[in-house]
């Protein structure tokens, strides 16, 4: 928000991480600043490939496949111009805000120790690890159940004492979809929401017109 008393309010983005099990959050990453630019691909699930039987053309094997890039900057100046009111800044820089990112791409230590544990009393086979489920959130229309698929950290400034004060976060997310979730998971819960916000949304959409094209022959 700004100084000024009648400013609207502006939202953050950010990333909510909700328990595999429960689904209760276990924590929200605001981002300190909205990116600048969201960008998406969307690729089509096609029935049948080119050269396919002809009757497959118009048919769709699911949702097309989305995958969301952006790029968070974060910066740790304006704390440390007020060290007293932050001290963590003042110790250690931005390390803990990149170490909650970097935790959505590992498992962590006790996760890992227990898989070991279980290798060593015999443990025929181990299920992989389980991560949380991850809702990337960028306003009220757009809550969507996602996986990191791509991450980096470019530090671009230190303290004296080699934190990092300033970073270039980059995130590619892949939307999980009813394809890669079973129906009565809570994350395909929230891809069909996303989905019928979508549909309602286009359906606010003004349509064209035959005259707007310059074609009457349909």
């Amino acid at each position: 928000m700004t100084g000024f008393p009648r400013s609207p309010q502006i939202l953050k983005a950010g990333l909510v991480l909700l328990d595999p099990q429960t689904f209760t959050v276990q924590r929200i990453v605001s981002l300190q600043y909205n990116p600048d630019q969201l960008s998406r691909t969307l690729q089509v699930q096609a029935a049948g490939s080119e050269g396919a039987n002809r009757s497959e053309a118009l048919r769709l094997k699911g949702p097309a496949i989305e995958t969301f890039k952006l790029e968070a900057e974060l910066d740790a100046t304006d704390q440390l111009e007020f060290p007293d009111q932050n001290k963590t800044a003042v110790d250690v820089g931005l390390f803990p805000q990149l170490a909650v990112l970097e935790a959505l791409v590992s498992p962590t230590s006790t996760q890992i120790i227990q898989s070991e544990n279980l290798l060593k009393r015999g443990a025929l086979e181990i299920a992989p690890i389980e991560s949380p489920l991850t809702l990337l959130v960028w306003s009220a229309q757009r809550v969507v159940p996602v996986r990191v698929t791509e991450f980096s950290i470019t530090e671009e400034a230190f303290d004296t004492s080699l934190n990092p004060i300033h970073a270039k976060v980059s995130l590619s997310l892949r939307v999980l979809s009813v394809n890669d979730l079973p129906l009565d998971h809570r994350g395909a819960d929230y891809f069909m929401t996303y989905l019928r916000t979508k549909e309602t949304l286009a359906a606010r959409a003004s349509p064209g017109t035959r005259s707007q094209l310059g074609a009457q022959g349909f």
